[in-house]
């Protein structure tokens, strides 16, 4: 795995240039569907919330932010806005996942349709190392998370001793590239395609509308100078001068501030 911390320098002001993010790419796919969700059974198992006064200030964060419906194991949700916080970590340019909300982002898509494949084939057979038929896994995406994050998690204790979310960068990255390079083993899925999803969900919860649950406060398109998307563009288009825009978001059409 490339240096994250490196990647992310590169891909903020250059995100938009060497991909299709905005025009079809990542905001176009049927991940940010699932804001509108089905209301079918959740796949993890009801854990009761146990009190735990050594929280981590990151996730104190992010439990300030929004309520969880599907990662009910305090210890999965911190394990993954750690990760998150590895692929895209706050620096000078701006803020990291955590503050940006990715992880509710990520669990909201878990809980809906997407995470749960509620609109994918999903009888086999199955080709996990296909790169042209899409997600291959007896597993759901939802299931995938939980059992790559709860992988994550059993290896940190094993190697460190320390849950993940408590590790420093450097020790967090190291098992993060384990995953990506296929050098660990999960259960009925392979890394490889546990730390796609993780990192690609990631980038999704940066950049997409805020009305999926990310971009808290436009500051992902704030970072990057991205508009929002606009209903036209008659009264500017004739404009000789740069224009910049504040950003707005699909509540901006669709309800206001609602």
């Amino acid at each position: 795995m490339a240096d994250i911390g490196e990647e992310k320098q590169f891909s903020r002001r250059d995100f938009l240039k060497t991909t299709g993010v905005f025009t079809g790419g990542i905001l176009g796919g049927s991940l940010l569907g699932g804001v509108f969700m089905n209301q079918s059974q959740m796949l993890t198992e009801e854990e009761p919330e146990v009190s735990d006064d050594t929280t981590s200030e990151d996730e104190a964060q992010t439990e300030n932010m929004a309520a969880r419906t599907f990662f009910s194991r305090s210890e999965d949700f911190a394990t993954l806005a750690a990760a998150t916080e590895r692929i895209y970590p706050e620096d000078d340019n701006g803020p990291g996942a955590i503050q940006l909300g990715v992880p509710y982002f990520i669990d909201r898509q878990m809980y809906g349709f997407w995470g749960q494949n509620s609109q994918d084939y999903s009888y086999g057979p199955f080709d996990p190392t296909s790169d042209t038929h899409g997600f291959q896994a007896k597993l759901n995406r939802g299931e995938v998370f939980l059992a790559g994050l709860r992988r994550l998690q059993e290896l940190s204790m094993e190697e460190h001793d320390q849950a993940f979310a408590d590790l420093d960068g450097g020790a967090q990255d190291e098992l993060l590239r384990s995953f990506e390079s296929g050098d660990v083993e999960i259960r009925g899925v392979r890394p490889e395609t546990f730390f796609s999803l993780l990192r690609n969900a990631t980038i999704e919860g940066v950049y997409s509308d805020p009305a999926y649950g990310g971009n808290k406060d436009m500051q992902g398109w704030k970072m990057i100078e991205y508009p929002g998307p606009r209903m036209g563009w008659a009264e500017d288009i004739e404009s000789e001068e740069f224009m910049s825009l504040d950003p707005e978001g699909l509540r901006s059409y669709q309800g206001g501030g609602i």
